[in-house]
């Protein structure tokens, strides 16, 4: 049975907790991906989504990584809101049978989320603000 936990949210996700519900005894390898904000003279980062479009896209995204690497879990969650240097944005938390489909299924939905998800990112500096390439649907903006 293929575990999924697919959220665009403003709240903060427990990795342990996210991990341990992966495990299961036909797991063999878990992958987490935690994107976190860093510390380049940043103040805080605003991030917004197209909730109803990420969540397709997410939906999408991870029904091509189960079928292409053979997953057994997935759980995708990206953090919306004010976020400061040391908070997470992006969560990924995959698992297979298999090592090796568990580092590149992890890989290919990040990378996918960077091409096809509609969320927005603006950072803060002191006295500056400017939007950052995200996560954009370049497609469906040109």
């Amino acid at each position: 049975m293929i575990e999924i936990s697919v959220r665009v949210t403003n709240d903060d996700a427990d990795i342990a907790k996210l991990v341990e519900s992966a495990k299961s005894s036909a797991m063999g390898a878990i992958v987490v991906f935690d994107g976190i904000v860093r510390d380049d003279d940043i103040e805080w980062i605003e991030l917004s989504a197209y909730e109803e479009g990420a969540l397709y896209e997410f939906e999408a995204i991870r029904e091509d990584a189960i079928k292409k690497f053979g997953l057994l879990s997935v759980d995708i969650i990206h953090r919306t809101g004010r976020l400061k240097p040391g908070d997470n944005i992006l969560i990924i938390v995959v698992g297979s049978p298999h090592r090796k489909d568990a580092f590149f299924g992890c890989e290919y939905i990040l990378e996918e989320i960077k091409r096809r998800a509609p969320v927005w990112k603006k950072e803060f500096r002191k006295g500056e603000e400017q939007w950052v390439d995200a996560h954009i649907n370049k497609k469906n903006i040109e």
